[in-house]
């Protein structure tokens, strides 16, 4: 069995990840974010003979060290994400997404890894200048979190051209499903609904993005471990296909039977300059290079996850009332 490592395994598309490596065959370090209350996360309670499941953190270069000996492939999907926050405390992802970034390369590099696949965002394009939008589009950093993505990107394929080591960009464009933070607009509403909101606040409805049922996302990571002319390249995951926010509300809304009202909050809006308008990613690369393109529609995709979230054990898990950034 190949033995691999996932970083951020303790997210949500990190704990995706780490089940489907394991249905894969792969043996499989996950990290998990040390914390005194000793929580892997969303694999708390998940066991399997083939995961070993390491606490720590990326911003340490010793234990970054330590957490690739042994290791053949590097998913690295440790980062801070919430856009909103990266508003307030710009250090802090500075800190996680580059200098993290950095330890996990050189600690990859030391050990002989045979790939290492660094895990990107299509908010480091900004608003579309043109669509669908290619890995050639131009990088706009258009929120902190974004610069410090771009910056992290960039050094990863810094270590390729420099020293060889055979780093891949994954590229993904917006992952939604089951386990995702309350802080996206799709588990806010469906949680929302779900607990009998009647009018739920939200901000801007008339941006477009490209959805991707986490499911696929994996496959995408997985699919490029293997591919060899990967190596060097950024790659997209994405549908190729974008629908407004304001739209996925209204489907949302249908499927769960809901007359739940919609209304702006202007708190909830981003700065002026930092809104991304238009999403819709080009994933013919990913298909030329795998032949791999994703298997599940939004419509699909959208009723695995409520179906997830109304279950009460799981709607538990989160606090439908409060705003989280």
């Amino acid at each position: 069995m190949k033995k691999v490592l996932v970083t951020g395994a303790d997210g949500f598309i990190g704990s995706h990840l780490v089940e489907y490596l394991l249905e894969k065959g792969y043996q499989v370090r996950a990290l998990a974010q040390y914390n005194s209350f000793n929580s892997a996360g969303w694999l708390d309670g998940f066991a399997h003979p083939a995961l070993e499941i390491h606490y720590g953190d990326v911003r340490d270069a010793f234990f970054c060290d330590a957490l690739c000996q042994g290791i053949e492939v590097v998913f690295h999907l440790a980062a801070l994400i919430a856009i909103p926050y990266s508003y307030s405390a710009p250090q802090s992802y500075i800190e996680t997404n580059v200098n993290g970034t950095l330890n996990m390369c050189q600690a990859a590099l030391k050990h002989g890894v045979k790939r290492f696949l660094q895990t990107s965002t299509s908010e480091v394009y900004g608003t579309a200048q043109y669509v669908p939008i290619d890995e050639k589009h131009p990088l706009q950093a258009q929120s902190p979190y974004s610069a410090s993505k771009i910056a992290a990107d960039a050094l990863a394929m810094s270590y390729y051209h420099a020293f060889n080591l055979p780093v891949t960009i994954v590229r993904p464009f917006n992952t939604y499903g089951p386990r995702q933070s309350a802080r996206a607009v799709i588990p806010t509403i469906i949680s929302q609904i779900a607990t009998g909101a009647t009018l739920i606040k939200l901000g801007d409805t008339s941006p477009t993005r490209d959805f991707n049922y986490v499911q696929d996302t994996c496959a995408g990571f997985e699919v490029l471990s293997r591919c060899d002319a990967a190596i060097g390249e950024t790659v997209n995951i994405s549908s190729n296909y974008e629908i407004s926010v304001a739209d996925t509300l209204d489907l949302i809304r249908n499927l769960m039977q809901s007359g739940v009202e919609f209304v702006m909050d202007e708190q909830r809006l981003r700065p002026a300059g930092s809104e991304v308008f238009r999403l819709w990613g080009d994933n013919s690369k990913l298909l030329q290079l795998t032949g791999f393109s994703p298997a599940v529609d939004l419509t699909q995709g959208l009723r695995r996850t409520i179906e997830w979230f109304t279950q009460p054990e799981h709607l538990a898990c989160y606090k439908a009332s409060q705003y989280n950034k």
